[in-house]
């Protein structure tokens, strides 16, 4: 028996009042909806607020769930939605970026001329983690969720889009945006380029 049809059967004991099989979807997709939240609130009490809340929702509405796309799509789509919700209502975001005018020859008013030395050689591991952190912490919501599913969490252009609500198009726009803003974001912190004096 596959995986899907597994897990149709325990949705199906799930809406039927069955608590194991309940238990046993929570268990199973806790990790990466776990993840996600980390990842975009960047607080661990933050993001198990957001698992909490997910996981209430699933099991209020989970007899509404259709069946059109993976519980996991779902389940995703829920949690992304929390999750932007909490970084509104705390303003985490930062509104003065102009990311919507990145293009491929322009970083933020900065050319790059090359990249020195493959990062990793730089640095340690703690330092990337900690730059990498900062910087995605600093894209705006709507170019952080895209860039976390496809980036970070290996996401397909398709999951991605689904989960958001959003074309493919628009996902490879802001995911190309989100990547140069990123890579500027790294440089000035890691100092790891090369740049060309404006």
């Amino acid at each position: 028996m596959s995986n899907q049809l597994d897990e149709k059967i325990l949705i199906k004991n799930a809406v039927n009042g069955d608590q194991n099989a309940m238990a046993i979807l929570v268990e199973s997709h806790s990790a990466p909806i776990y993840s996600l939240a980390i990842k975009m609130l960047q607080n661990e009490e933050d993001a198990e607020d957001i698992l909490q809340e997910t996981f209430i929702i699933m099991i209020k509405k989970l007899n509404t769930f259709s069946g059109k796309s993976s519980l996991y799509t779902w389940l995703y789509r829920i949690a992304t939605n929390l999750t932007l919700g909490k970084l509104r209502s705390k303003t985490i975001v930062n509104q003065d970026s102009d990311i919507n005018n990145l293009s491929e020859s322009s970083y933020l008013g900065k050319d790059i001329r090359k990249w020195i030395n493959p990062i990793e050689e730089e640095q340690d591991q703690s330092l990337m983690k900690s730059c990498l952190e900062q910087a995605i912490s600093k894209l705006p919501e709507s170019y952080r969720s895209v860039f976390i599913m496809r980036d970070v969490e290996k996401n397909s252009t398709r999951q991605t889009a689904e989960i958001l609500g959003l074309s493919e198009a628009n996902v490879k726009v802001r995911l190309m945006r989100a990547r140069l803003y990123m890579r500027d974001r790294l440089a000035e912190n890691m100092k790891c380029v090369d740049v060309i004096p404006s």
